[in-house]
Parts: structure tokens; sequence; C-alpha cells
């Protein structure tokens, strides 16, 4: 009994936890600068397209080696055309110029004729897209009128114009034109209808609604015809500069047949092709800067 008792009262000897085992987490991993990440961007873009182009000059060179050959090989064309290359802004007078002074003449016509494309395509499209009768009676000619190539309107350009310098813009105009009009036009008709009435509410009058709610909704659509566009007046200027003359890139290209100057062809076509490359993702980088935040529905 006794015994009993001193096992009741006597207090229960505390268990001592058995000590835990510590678990060392791995260290997040170190998140890349933003340097890095350019970097990364820039060589994902950059090294395919190189990786590509040097693969095809060495194709190119291996196949126009050949003494039957008909085009020139690239190591033949550095050496019958290397100063278009490195230097393309030599000018020895009478109209010898480097294709970079070429290509800047041509820019200009391209600006101006591009510009009142821009200019009208945009004012004449958001008026038509307001209206669906004017959408649906001038659209079947618009879409006729913009399949007609360049080429087949500079002779009605050089006998209103009496000129190969309008006559040039001209053809860049109407060839660029169509694009921006059409695309204008249908961003407009697919302004939602809640932006009308939010126009009513705050009782805006047509100038403000133009600004202000239309051309902003409707800027995704006009920037791809944009887009379109600035490659048509592109391929249009050099068409028309082969036949009108002057010192323009295609008048020097059509030249150069007729010297049977093969490798400056080829210089001449790099030229254009990285210029229109250059004007396209401009357009683009000026749109997705307008744009940001809206989308084309």
């Amino acid at each position: 009994m006794t015994a009993t008792i001193q096992r009741l009262v006597t207090p229960a000897t505390p268990t001592v936890p058995a000590k835990a085992d510590v678990i060392a987490l791995p260290k997040p991993a170190s998140r890349p600068s933003s340097w890095q990440k350019t970097l990364g961007h820039v060589a994902a873009n950059v090294i395919p397209p190189l990786v590509v182009m040097a693969l095809g000059l060495f194709i190119w060179e291996i196949l126009c080696s050949t003494p039957g050959a008909s085009l020139p090989a690239p190591s033949r064309i550095w050496t019958e055309a290397a100063e278009l290359i490195y230097s393309p802004f030599f000018d020895y007078g009478q109209g010898d110029i480097g294709l970079g002074l070429r290509v800047l003449t041509s820019l200009q016509r391209v600006a101006i004729g591009f510009g009142l494309a821009a200019v009208i395509g945009v004012m004449v499209g958001a008026l038509i897209g307001q209206s669906i009768w004017a959408m649906r009676g001038l659209d079947p000619i618009f879409q006729i009128l913009r399949t007609v190539p360049p080429l087949a309107w500079l002779p009605l350009s050089l006998a209103a114009f009496m000129d190969a310098a309008p006559s040039a813009i001209f053809v860049i105009f109407i060839t660029s034109v169509w694009p921006v009009l059409i695309n204008t036009a249908v961003g407009v008709r697919n302004i939602p209808q809640d932006y009308h009435n939010v126009a009513r509410i705050l009782q805006l009058n047509q100038l403000e609604f133009f600004f202000k709610i239309m051309i902003p909704a409707a800027a995704p659509y006009i920037f791809t015809g944009l887009r379109i566009g600035i490659g048509l007046s592109w391929l249009a200027i050099v068409a028309a500069e082969m036949l009108t003359g002057g010192v323009g890139i295609g008048f020097f290209i059509w030249d150069a047949w007729n010297s049977s100057r093969l490798s400056d062809i080829i210089v001449a076509l790099a030229y254009i092709g990285l210029v229109g490359f250059i004007l396209d993702k401009l357009v683009s980088a000026i749109g997705a800067f307008v744009t940001r935040g809206t989308s084309a529905n």
C-alpha cells in the first residue's frame, strides 16, 4: 500500500525529446540580371539568322565557284564591288555616288509618297468606316484598284505630271494608300458601340471623337495597314526608278544591268532588302508603342 502511494505521489520523470534533425534548405537560384536577360534575348534573335546567313553564303560560294557559273560567287562580289560595300557614301561627281546616297534619294521620295498615303488613307478610311453603305459600295472598287501593279500606274502618272520625280511619288502613293485606307475603315467599323455611347454622354464633337476615341480604338488596324503600305512603297519606288531614271537605287540596278555589272546588282539588292527590313521594323515599333494596351479584335 505504501509503495502504491509513493508511486502516485512521486512525479513522473519528464521525457527528454530527441534532438531534431536540421534540414538544410537549398539556396534559391540566383535570378539573371537585366543585362543578362537583354544579352540572352539579343543572342536568341541574332545568332540564328547569322548562322543561316553564313551557311547560305557557304553554299552559294560552292555552287558559283565553278567556271561555268552564271552568277558571281560571294568572294568575287567582294572583289568587284568592295567599294560599294564599305564606302556607301562616296561622291565623285556627275552622278557617280555610292549606294548609301542613292538609298537616301529613294527614301526621300518614299517619305513624301507614303506620308501622303498615310494621311489621306487614315482620313478617308475613317470617314468610310462610319458608313456601312459607303463601306459596301466602295470596298469592291478599292479591292480592284489595290491589285493593280505599281508599274501599271507609271504611264498615266508620266502623262499627267510630265516629270519623272512627281510621277514616281504618285506611284508610291497610289500603291500604298489602299492597305492603309482599307484597314482603317475596317478598324473604325469594328469600334465597339460602347465607345460611341461614351462619346454621346461626354458630348464630344466629331473632331474630338476622331482624335480621342476613333483613332486610338482603330490604331491596331491602322498600323497593320501602315506596315503593309511601307513595304509596298519601297517596292514601288525601286520599280519606278528603273524606268524613270535619276540617281535612286532602282536606276542604279537598271544601269548596272545594262553594263553587265552583276556584282553591283547583288550588292544593291542587299541594300534594298536591309532598308526594307529596317522600315518594316520601324513602323512595327512605332505601332507597338502607340497601341500598347490595345489589340485588334
